[in-house]
Formats: structure tokens, sequence, C-alpha cells
């Protein structure tokens, strides 16, 4: 598959032309500066590509069987363009933009509802992991469904979740469609999915928009993302996904970044499967090794090692610690797990490394189980209300009672406790308290 966007960029660093435009490096001085360059002529303007990015986002949208735009400013920004697209679909057809979701959102959904003014139901889950993982079934849904005067325009889940979590996306996206409801789905974990042998990525099982962080799980630069509309979704979603994407977007998109994406076509389209189905089987062995040992792994997606480690002994941050102490650093840890990311990037030895680390760790007696539940609080104002509104910070232990204002996240992995425009709960403080937080930002009082 052709990379046309490294190859422009290319030619134009091999002709070591002036530079009379941005940036002020001028493509000297700094490593990478030399492909480091701007919207200049050829190289295509993003969110209103025709040239060499447009080329390079068809290659992308062959790959995922979707129409694929690219984002180098991740899923962030492609989860306000997907609202964005819902919301003026909504709007069109005469119906309010209302949305189902479930409530391990990341932050970042908050934010782009308040920015939308976007009224927003909260699913219940079929079971809770502390704050991380709401498993929300088709069952549930449809429960969920029947029961509204008003039905929604989309739902919108989380999957794979921080923990490795999958939703039933094909059975969910029944549901949704039998009721003509829309399913969007953040799927920033997981955009290797549909490289698998079997693809498991959210378009193929049936969702209408999804978004990728290609950095979290595919060799691209930190924060080259994707948005993928479905060839089944409506067809506004494709004809206006720039213009969303532009709506939220810087103008000074990184090239190097776009080259990143260009490049990783060409990978995806070779060798990279093979790599992946290959390392699959070496992460199952690891996986295979720390079970047998008594390490309890959870999660579904294939590529994700998640330890819930007060079993075995330890909080999940104590045993991070461990690792790091030994030049292992992880993606995640708090009082209950443990989260490590692999790639086919990563070596066989280097996993071995991993798991003779881990086995060598002495297991303790359990931890007791000390995660508090976080149960949804009273609604006193509408998202938007409550994050545009005045804000003070307070300690913890003063903001039993006043209405979080922002949304509270253990960071990462930018999930919030509470939703804000909720009011804080001694229940709530306890799940503050329990993942750290000292501080909180609540509306303030007149």
């Amino acid at each position: 598959m052709n990379t046309p966007l490294c190859n422009f960029v290319r030619a134009y660093a091999e002709r070591q032309a002036l530079r009379l435009h941005m940036p002020g490096h001028k493509g000297r001085g700094i490593a990478g500066a030399a492909y480091d360059i701007t919207e200049i002529p050829g190289a295509d303007t993003l969110y209103r590509a025709q040239g060499v990015i447009r080329e390079s986002e068809r290659n992308a949208s062959e790959l995922f069987g979707s129409h694929t735009f690219y984002s180098t400013e991740g899923s962030s920004l492609c989860i306000r363009a997907m609202l964005q697209l819902i919301a003026q679909y909504a709007r069109r057809c005469g119906r309010a933009p209302r949305i189902a979701a479930a409530r391990n959102v990341h932050r970042t959904f908050l934010s782009a509802a308040a920015l939308l003014d976007l009224p927003v139901c909260w699913l219940e889950a079929e079971r809770c992991t502390a704050y991380l993982s709401c498993t929300v079934t088709a069952e549930r849904l449809e429960e969920f469904l029947v029961r509204q005067e008003e039905m929604p325009v989309a739902v919108y889940l989380t999957s794979p979740d921080y923990l490795g979590n999958m939703s039933a996306i094909p059975s969910i996206a029944l549901v949704c469609h039998r009721y003509g409801v829309l399913l969007a789905v953040d799927n920033a974990h997981g955009a290797y999915l549909k490289f698998l042998p079997e693809s498991l990525h959210p378009i193929d099982l049936g969702a209408d928009l999804c978004c990728d962080s290609a950095h979290k799980t595919l060799p691209a630069l930190t924060p080259g993302a994707y948005l993928h509309i479905s060839h089944n979704a409506p067809r506004s979603f494709a004809e206006q996904a720039e213009e969303a994407l532009a709506l939220f977007a810087s103008t000074s998109p990184s090239y190097l970044i776009l080259q990143s994406l260009d490049a990783l076509n060409a990978q995806l389209a070779g060798a990279y499967p093979g790599r992946l189905a290959a390392f699959l089987k070496v992460l199952e062995q690891c996986k295979r090794r720390l079970a047998a040992h008594g390490f309890p792994l959870i999660g579904q997606e294939p590529m994700k090692l998640t330890l819930q480690t007060r079993p075995y002994g330890y909080s999940g941050t104590a045993l991070a610690a461990l690792l790091e102490q030994q030049g292992v650093y992880s993606e995640f840890s708090d009082p209950d797990f443990l989260v490590l990311m692999a790639s086919p990037d990563n070596r066989e030895d280097e996993m071995a490394r991993l798991t003779d680390l881990l086995l060598s760790v002495p297991r303790l007696p359990a931890l007791p189980d000390a995660a508090p539940v976080c149960l949804p609080g009273e609604r006193v104002l509408s998202i938007r209300q409550a994050m545009l509104a005045p804000h003070e910070t307070v300690p913890l232990r003063v903001a039993c009672g006043r209405i979080l204002g922002d949304a509270s996240v253990s960071c990462p992995p930018a999930v919030p406790i509470l939703i804000c425009g909720e009011r804080i709960s001694e229940e709530a403080l306890a799940c503050f308290s329990y993942y750290g937080v000292e501080h909180i930002t609540v509306v303030a009082e007149d």
C-alpha cells in the first residue's frame, strides 16, 4: 500500500527548500524537524482534504472497511466529533439529541456533552468493577429502551474499557438498530482489534461510528487516532465528519503524526496482522503461566494483561512499584488492579522477563476487598450547567452535599468517579478517598 503523505514530505525535505513558512525551526536543529511541515502547497489540508491526506485516508478506509478520518489530537477529538455528528443528525430528524451512555465514559465525553448541550441518560450496568468498568448487556439495554417515552438517538459505550473488558457489541448493535437507535463506541484501546485473525473491531460488529487511538495499540506516534464511520450509518455522518472534527480541532495539525498514520497503513496492509497473530501466542503463554501461579486475570481484550492483585496479597500500586524497581513500567495501577499493555513491538524475551518477575513475587495473604461501590449521585444540574458554572476547589472532607463541578477523575485513565452536576454523598466521598483524590472541584456557592 502506498504512503502518499510520507512520500510528499520526504521529497520536500530532500529538496532543501528555503522554508519561509511555519514552523520556526525551519527543518533544522531538533529531531524530526526536517519532516515537520505545515500546510504548504501540495501538503493538503487536514479536515478539508483533497490531496495526499485524502489519498492516505482512503487507504485507511480500505483497511478498516469504513469511512475513516485522521485525528492528530487523539480519540478525544474524535469523541467530540462523534457527539456533534449525532447531535446534528438528531436535530435534522426533529429529535432531541439525547444520548444513553454507560457511566465509565472518558471525561472528554462529559466536556463535549457540556459544550454541545446534550442531554445524557445513564445506562444501568449489569455489573461494575470499581469505576473503570460498567458492563451493559443487550438484555439490560433492551429493558432500558422499552421503558423510554422518548427514545435516545444513540447509545454510547466504551469498549474495550481500561481494564480490558469488552461489551457484546453484536447483540447490543442489534438491539439498538431494532429500536432505531445509533450505536457509537469509544474504541480508543482497540484499534488493533481489526487485525486479529477474526476481527473484533466495533465497525465490523455493528457499530455505526467509533474512534480508535492508533497510538495506544498500534505503532503510531502519540496522539494519532481515527474516526471511523460505518457504511451503514446515516449518509450525513461521512459527509460532515471533517466539519465536525474541524469544529474542535487545532488549525495546526502535526504532520509528523499524520506521517506516522500514513506509514502505518503500509504496515497494516503488510506484515502487521501476521506479527500480531504470532505475538498473541506469546502473550497467551504468559497469561497461562501467571494464572497457573495464582494471579487472577480479568478482561477479554487479547492484548491487555490486567491483574486483580488483592487476592495475591498486594495492591495494584504496590505491585507496580515492585516492577518499576526492575525497570518495568506499567500502564496503570490502583488499589485493586495492575494494567499492562503489550504489543507485537514487545519482544518475546521481554514478555518472558515480565512473567518471570511476576512469578518471583512472593504470594502474601489476600487483602480484603475494600473497593467502595460507586453509586450514581442525585442529579442537581445538567452536565453543561455544572461544568460551565463558577467553580471552587475544596478539600474532600468538606465536600459532602456540594455539587460536583468538573469531571473529578483518578487520572489516568480519566474516567469520572462521579458525574459533574451530581450531589456529592458520603458514599461518593469514600470512593474519591479510596482512589487518592484529596481535593475536588465543586460548583461555587453564592
